[in-house]
């Protein structure tokens, strides 16, 4: 097995580890009601998703 000559410096290091982070959410328009919820989820203020309501509403509960 081949083995490094040198230690990996925690600069070079955490420079490689800079490039992991969070990416934005994609939002989207609800069809039903209007408000802006994260895209493959349903709307969390009418509780429809793709025409359907799947989930009661926040003030239905």
């Amino acid at each position: 097995m081949a083995h490094p000559k040198r230690k990996t410096s925690k600069a070079r290091r955490d420079k490689r580890r800079a490039n992991y982070k969070l990416e934005d959410l994609t939002l989207t328009e609800c069809t039903n009601c209007g408000t802006v919820h994260q895209r493959h989820r349903a709307c969390t203020e009418c509780g429809y998703y793709r025409g359907r309501q799947v989930v009661k509403a926040a003030s239905e509960v």
